[in-house]
């Protein structure tokens, strides 16, 4: 079973229901998970399996409670070759920046040389008012992909 670190990047508290939601789950069945609201590096650099959920803020930014994080990760450049990831982006498809936010953390994670498990989902809350809902669908794919990897 894997240790699971879920940061959260929240403007509004939606990301970080989806990832209580989500910790629940994978604990269910029989994972470690430590959610994080205010993530540093440190958090990071000791996962050994990371699962970012953010929203995006305004122009495709990130929401100020991860984007310190996201910063750090750009100008120190720590290579991550030991740490696989997942990204689940929640947005608004009125906004041409729809998930802008999910999209750079995933990038940025390849970039530093994470190992990507399955794809991003990106959430639609104006097909999916309650992302939790969607975020579970997205999770029963992820999960044996996860156990694969381990």
């Amino acid at each position: 079973m894997a240790n699971i670190t879920i940061i959260t990047g929240s403007t509004l508290g939606g990301a970080e229901y989806v990832g209580d939601h989500l910790s629940e789950l994978l604990q269910a069945k029989g994972h470690q998970t430590n959610v994080i609201n205010e993530g540093i590096m440190d958090d990071v650099l000791s996962a050994s399996t990371l699962l970012i959920i953010t929203s995006t803020h305004g122009a495709g930014d990130f929401p100020e409670n991860i984007a310190p994080l996201i910063d750090q990760l750009l100008s120190e450049r720590p290579m991550l070759r030991d740490v696989q990831y997942g990204v689940v982006g929640i947005g608004d498809s009125s906004y041409d920046t729809f998930c802008e936010a999910g999209a750079k953390a995933d990038a940025l994670l390849q970039d530093l040389g994470a190992i990507k498990i399955g794809e991003r989902i990106d959430i639609d809350i104006q097909a999916h008012p309650v992302p939790e809902d969607e975020a579970e669908r997205w999770l029963t794919d992820w999960m044996p992909l996860l156990n694969a990897s381990n």
